[in-house]
């Protein structure tokens, strides 16, 4: 590939990406609107036709690493496992 050519990949990729960005804000906003509805009308669910919206609480249990680390370092250093990831960063 040559360097016009990365180049215009990089630009069009930025330009996905914005693109993306500016989706989701909208999303967000559409989403504050339903979430709204439901506050209005004092209820965790619409409905309409072909689409269902639900709103709750939902209660769960998550481990608190940090803490545990705290408390039990030697044991932490005996559960954990390094991995590797690759990580792929456009900047301008």
């Amino acid at each position: 590939m040559s360097m016009n050519e990365l180049n215009a990949t990089a630009r069009d990729l930025m330009s996905v990406r914005a693109m993306i960005e500016e989706l989701q804000a909208e999303a967000e906003a559409l989403t504050d609107k339903l979430k709204a509805a439901m506050v209005e009308r004092g209820t965790e669910a619409l409905q309409g036709d072909g689409w269902k919206a639900t709103w709750k609480n939902v209660n769960s249990q998550r481990f608190d690493s940090k803490s545990f680390k705290a408390d039990h370092a030697d044991l932490y250093s005996q559960y954990s496992k390094a991995t590797t990831t690759t990580r792929f960063v456009l900047s301008v």
